[in-house]
């Protein structure tokens, strides 16, 4: 009897110690899940902040570009403009006549207006001295005719250029009215490609954020399995250890002739009964479950 009552002492040092390992793995599980769950949740509150401040940035980017494409309907109003003043002024413009050639191909100098009444003074004079006579009074004459309609259709023209100079300012007016719209594009764009840049910035910060707080769940998930693992071998090493002293106790009621201490065993099958239905024991219920004998 003494053989099995050292060899049930024995059983019964191990198993506490097993009992007490592995509740202090699960005590220091729990420990570790709790810090997991603090860190989780913390990156999780920026992963939300970081996608507030994505979104902001998104709205602005979607105003700006709204900027842009108003800009771009004034821009093309203003070219619009100056593609119809540069058409007219074309198609009011006089066709150049390319310059007369000589008999010998060679360019004669263009005629002006000065030009022509120089010659028109000339022959006027010579006419008047009675240099031209006979038959090459009718040339001079008829030459006389063409030089003065000459003169007369080209300050029309000069007339003309005046008014065009006048048309040439619209132009410059509407060539700058184009010039500061489509500056006014190229802001908007910036400032919407900028809102844009920090957009996906965020959004890579959001990424960088909800791959910590996944990989923290991920840890936390594998804490919480070491816990219950730990968990479940302190209860086996629980259930081992009062089979161990229910049979000490049995061999020692047997000795002392029945009766020893009723109100602890009581207690203890309520407490195992409570463990084996799958209620929550409380730690100092499993420590003093632990600790009967």
């Amino acid at each position: 009897m003494d053989d099995f009552k050292q060899l049930f002492e024995e059983r019964r040092s191990i198993l506490d110690g097993k009992a007490t390992q592995h509740r202090e793995e699960r005590d220091s599980w729990n420990a570790k899940t709790k810090e997991l769950v603090s860190q989780r949740n913390e990156f999780n509150s920026e992963v939300r902040e970081l996608i507030q401040l994505s979104d902001q940035q998104k709205q602005v980017r979607e105003q700006m570009n709204q900027v842009v494409r108003e800009k771009k309907g004034v821009r093309n109003e203003a070219s619009k403009k100056v593609s119809e003043i540069r058409d007219k002024l074309r198609s009011d413009k006089p066709e150049e006549k390319p310059a007369e050639r000589g008999q010998r191909g060679r360019r004669e100098r263009p005629v002006t207006l000065q030009s022509l009444q120089r010659e028109f003074s000339r022959l006027e004079r010579e006419f008047e001295r009675g240099e031209h006579t006979g038959k090459n009074e009718g040339k001079v004459m008829k030459r006389l005719k063409e030089l003065n309609a000459k003169i007369r259709q080209m300050k029309k023209d000069q007339e003309a250029m005046g008014s065009e100079s006048s048309e040439n300012e619209e132009l410059n007016a509407a060539r700058k009215e184009h010039d500061e719209a489509h500056q006014s594009v190229q802001e908007a764009a910036a400032a919407a490609q900028e809102a844009h840049d920090l957009m996906i910035q965020w959004d890579k910060e959001v990424n960088k954020q909800r791959e910590r707080a996944n990989s923290k769940h991920r840890e936390l998930r594998n804490t919480k399995q070491e816990a219950d693992k730990a968990h479940r071998f302190y209860i086996v090493s629980l259930r081992c250890l009062h089979s161990i002293q229910d049979m000490m106790r049995a061999r020692r009621s047997a000795e002392a002739g029945g009766g020893e201490r009723p109100t602890a065993r009581v207690e203890v099958q309520d407490l195992m009964s409570k463990l084996m239905s799958g209620d929550t024991l409380t730690t100092e219920e499993l420590m003093e479950l632990q600790r009967f004998d």
